[in-house]
């Protein structure tokens, strides 16, 4: 059963990278170029807000989780709100957005790291989070640089 749990896990987590590869290709067609970076940061964005969603559930599921992790549970969204400002008021956008999206996917392993440890975060699971962030964060840094 846990086999396939982990299969299941790391098929899906990997498919969930198609979305911003497919953004890394039409990046390089003028015509398809600004809904690129679009799509890119709307996707980066959904995703580390469900991140956060993620840490909150394993917080709830884990008695005796420290209570800073409800803290770091909410920061993904308020980050993801955060870089969508510049995009609302009209100023230049996605580049910055992206970048800030980019190194907040990778930095959020810090967290990930103290909940393994803390015995809440199993080992596969750490294990498939930092190629997922790592996979993602680094898409949307290239996208944030093209």
């Amino acid at each position: 059963m846990q086999n396939n749990l982990f299969f299941s896990a790391r098929l899906l987590g990997f498919a969930g990278l198609l979305p911003p590869l497919i953004c890394l290709v039409a990046v390089f067609d003028d015509g398809t170029r600004y809904m690129a970076l679009s799509a890119a940061y709307f996707y980066a964005a959904l995703i580390f807000s469900f991140l956060g969603g993620f840490w909150w559930g394993l917080a709830v599921a884990s008695p005796g989780a420290p209570q800073w992790v409800y803290g770091a549970a909410v920061v993904p969204s308020l980050i993801a709100f955060v870089s969508a400002i510049p995009w609302m008021i009209g100023m230049t956008w996605p580049g910055p957005s992206l970048g800030l999206l980019g190194i907040a996917l990778i930095a959020a392993l810090w967290v990930d790291v103290r909940l393994n440890r803390l015995g809440i975060m199993p080992d596969w699971m750490l294990s498939l989070r930092i190629l997922l962030s790592v996979g993602l964060g680094a898409i949307t840094l290239a996208l944030a640089v093209l």
